[in-house]
């Protein structure tokens, strides 16, 4: 059926928590309000009290309550409402939630989800635009999933809630207002580390995730128009990371470009470029593009918020260098 982003989100949190009473949500304006952004929208009157739990402003005590709730066998959903956010509780993420597991010996599992929000686009100026995904990537312990479309925000929720380690699971705020599309009803699962081709192509890779995406196949429909044909693929989640399928297509293509909205500096693309030139240099035909926001806070003017954020035009001059 036809579901929005939110919808969808909200539609694989709610099967989860009818399968199974220890899956729970909790975070600031999450119940009677429905979430930030309204993805919770009537959980609260479906679940109740107990298990969507309104909490006061305080990062901290969200992310440790969750900690120690999974640790006790419970499946928490921890929502963090922007991403910017994750400073105030990342002693409870990095040094809790990721390590508890290895420092256990197995013998504890940490089964929770942090929901949280991303991306520019919205004059929502430095505190609440960033994308901040390559944080968790560089601790380990910690899966790190960003879908793009709605059925991906479903499946990628899912399976997020099922895992069995800690999830920071990241929506882009664009396409929880913009992207819409088919979604599998009932339990539909998008497994955590499998990359999706959501454009074949044979002249060039554009490798991508999260609010990028319809950047991406905006620009390869204008590449095609060239006589360009880009591939385009939807990494879906960084860690675990599908290197197989980036490879598989930068050896079709013999080209890359690597685009995400995050700053430049330290961003995951460096990774995946680093990944490509060590494990599949031989495949290449020219060098690996990366197409980025420059190393500056989000600024909240829209104009120059628009000039800060990639864009459709700035990933084709990206391509074009290759040929």
């Amino acid at each position: 059926m036809q579901m929005t982003y939110s919808e969808a989100v909200r539609d694989g949190m709610r099967q989860e928590m009818k399968r199974d009473p220890r899956v729970y949500l909790i975070g600031e304006d999450v119940g009677i309000f429905g979430g930030c952004f309204g993805v919770s929208m009537g959980l609260f009157e479906e679940f109740g009290p107990e298990r969507v739990i309104d909490t006061p402003i305080t990062e901290t005590s969200i992310v440790g309550h969750a900690v120690g709730a999974a640790a006790a066998g419970l499946r928490p959903i921890a929502e963090i409402m922007f991403i910017d956010f994750a400073g105030v509780c990342m002693d409870e993420i990095f040094n809790q939630a990721a390590k508890m597991r290895y420092m256990f010996g197995g013998k504890a599992t940490v089964p929770m989800v942090i929901r949280t929000s991303c991306g520019g686009g919205m004059s929502a100026a430095a505190q609440h635009s960033q994308c901040m995904e390559a944080w968790f990537t560089h601790i380990p312990g910690i899966k790190t999933v960003l879908p793009a479309t709605a059925a991906d925000a479903k499946g990628l929720m899912i399976s997020a809630i099922r895992d069995d380690n800690p999830v920071i699971y990241i929506e882009h705020k664009q396409l929880l207002f913009t992207a819409a599309g088919e979604v599998p009803e009932g339990e539909y699962l998008v497994p955590l580390g499998k990359a999706d081709i959501k454009r074949e192509g044979s002249d060039v890779s554009i490798v991508t995730w999260s609010g990028m995406l319809p950047k991406a196949l905006g620009a390869a429909d204008l590449l095609e128009k060239e006589g360009i044909n880009a591939e385009v693929v939807d990494l879906r989640t960084l860690v675990p990371l599908d290197k197989e399928t980036i490879l598989k297509s930068v050896g079709k293509t013999g080209k890359v470009v690597i685009v995400h909205e995050a700053v430049r500096t330290g961003g995951f693309a460096g990774e995946i470029a680093a990944i490509i030139a060590d494990e599949g240099f031989d495949l290449l035909n020219a060098p690996i593009k990366r197409v980025t926001a420059p190393d500056t806070p989000v600024p909240f003017s829209p104009v120059l918020e628009q000039a800060f954020l990639p864009n459709e035009a700035k990933i084709v001059a990206a391509v074009k260098e290759l040929f």
